[in-house]
């Protein structure tokens, strides 16, 4: 019945999803606010319009959550779908075939059939906007076997710094049975897969400071530490040879898999050569002694986001930078709190810093 409606409905589907698409929603620039608090008035408009009652943008001392619900019985489960409209930024522009924030069907060898190229299609516009059409489906046939409750926030990209905050303070209103969340992968493609479960995050950024203003490096090159030469340095150590991360104590709290669980998860039906042509890599890399599909999943991990300093502009202006900045995630998984990891990462990066910066 839903694909009788979809297919009948389908290019206002379209329609709607890149109007919803063209929106740049990116949370972390302070730039785009009025565009994240469109979306948010755009996603609660499509909310209403799909039949939800009780639709709200919840203000929150960032973003707003945008609350809706379809209550049928009291007596009969109740889903609450989870998303959030705010995306990540779209840089660097110069490596989109299209631009970001205009929408586009192309094919590919991995999507024969079409797919839709435009920032948040996949992360996670596109994801909660199949829920809302499949629930506006549903209640246009006199279908909804379920109490249904959505909570689409705008922060997620963030580290959804106010998600607790809000989730807290509307604790009676969030009440259900199961949380459906699309916002996760899949083993491969054509192989549908059902997430139980993601890593953690802790996200710091880090600055190096040398001397007190740019230099020119044929007068003081060689005399003075170089931020960006020390920064290099102090994040290659957070690694060693076998790829694993050299943080005292990060590896403390780390739940071990059994060689049987192992056995399982390495038994989904996952393809290196696949991944690897997806990617264009000729190989993979990663923690020794673990599977490609074990790096993602149950083990944790540091990765450099962006680096900078000193001068990136066209041409040349040899400079000492005076300063150099990264900003650095780790994935946890469970029983590591991203409180004590990022108070052991900030340990153990001034630790090894040298004194000439």
């Amino acid at each position: 019945m839903i694909d009788s409606y979809v297919s009948q409905h389908r290019q206002r589907f379209l329609d709607e999803l890149f109007t919803l698409l063209r929106l740049p929603s990116i949370s972390a620039d302070p730039a785009y606010k009025d565009s994240v608090l469109a979306t948010a008035d755009a996603v609660a408009d499509f909310l209403t319009k799909a039949g939800a009652q009780n639709v709200e943008v919840c203000s929150t001392p960032g973003y707003p959550v945008v609350y809706g619900e379809y209550l049928v019985d009291p007596s009969r489960p109740t889903v609450l779908v989870y998303g959030h409209y705010d995306v990540q930024p779209a840089d660097p522009l110069n490596l989109w075939t299209t631009p970001a924030f205009e929408p586009e069907i192309r094919t590919t060898p991995i999507h024969p059939n079409g797919a839709i190229f435009a920032r948040g299609a996949c992360d996670d516009k596109g994801q909660f906007f199949m829920h809302i059409k499949a629930f506006e489906a549903m209640v246009a046939q006199g279908n909804v076997p379920c109490n249904m409750k959505f909570m689409i926030e705008g922060e997620e990209e963030v580290g959804s710094n106010n998600l607790e905050w809000f989730v807290k303070r509307n604790h009676d209103r969030l009440a259900c049975d199961v949380i459906l969340i699309s916002d996760t992968g899949i083993i491969a493609p054509g192989v549908p897969s059902i997430s139980v479960g993601l890593r953690g995050l802790s996200y710091v950024e880090v600055e190096v400071t040398g001397p007190n203003r740019d230099l020119h490096s044929g007068i003081y090159g060689g005399a003075v530490a170089n931020p960006i030469n020390i920064l290099t340095e102090m994040i290659a150590s957070l690694h060693d040879t076998d790829n694993q991360i050299t943080i005292p104590g990060f590896y403390d709290k780390v739940q071990m898999l059994s060689d049987a669980q192992r056995s399982d998860l390495n038994k989904a039906p996952f393809s290196l050569e696949e991944y690897k042509a997806a990617l264009d890599l000729s190989d993979v890399h990663g923690e020794t002694g673990y599977t490609t599909i074990e790096r993602t999943g149950i083990r944790p991990t540091l990765d450099v986001n962006g680096i900078w300093g000193g001068y990136t502009g066209e041409g040349a202006k040899t400079v000492i930078a005076s300063k150099a900045y990264a900003k650095i995630s780790m994935r946890l998984v469970p029983d590591q709190d991203p409180d004590e990891i990022t108070e052991l990462f900030t340990k153990h990066f001034t630790s090894i810093a040298p004194a000439s910066v």
